[in-house]
């Protein structure tokens, strides 16, 4: 019986985008079990470095794209002891939940109607001592500096609108788009 790949496991996430639990990879896969994924997850690191890498060159770059910036919480209420497991409020849930925190960067080309995973962090306040904005803030540092990627707009939901937030964009001399919390005061 062969163990699973990184290859098996992408293929399984990107056919699978409701249901990403072990078990359900396991009851849709011949040959893999459910403890035979944890052992191949619990060993391989995808750094997002690693993700830079291997999309850089499939990307359609345009000086008119953008990125979007979002989080999400990957629910582990029945987690009992694992590392990144905290309390946190989950959009899907409605409430606070025990759950590990991802801050995504995805790249859009609007001409195309494609788009491109470029860049993840963790959200781990015990473990790097960052706040919710500074993973944005680190991954759209490193577009604009290091990566330069052409783009000219920033879409990220409400929880990001805030005036350290726009700030950090406008020094980039990028444009923003988000809703606003009704608690939020604008000087237009």
């Amino acid at each position: 019986m062969d163990r699973p790949t990184r290859l098996d496991y992408c293929q399984y996430l990107l056919s699978s985008p409701l249901n990403d639990t072990l078990t359900h990879f396991a009851d849709h896969s011949e040959g893999f079990s459910h403890d035979m994924i944890n052992r191949y997850l619990a060993g391989d690191r995808i750094p997002p470095r690693l993700v830079w890498e291997h999309v850089k060159d499939h990307i359609a770059l345009t000086p008119k794209g953008y990125v979007i910036f979002d989080d999400t919480v990957l629910d582990k209420r029945h987690a009992r002891k694992i590392a990144l497991v905290r309390r946190q409020y989950s959009g899907n849930a409605q409430g606070v939940i025990n759950g590990i925190g991802v801050v995504t960067c995805v790249y859009v080309n609007p001409q195309q109607d494609r788009f491109w995973l470029i860049d993840y962090r963790i959200y781990d306040p015990q473990g790097d001592g960052k706040t919710k904005l500074d993973p944005l803030k680190d991954m759209l540092s490193g577009l604009v500096y290091q990566k330069r990627l052409p783009f000219t707009g920033v879409l990220m939901d409400s929880w990001y609108a805030t005036k350290t937030v726009m700030l950090h964009i406008e020094q980039m001399q990028k444009t923003y788009y988000c809703p606003l919390k009704t608690n939020r005061r604008v000087d237009e």
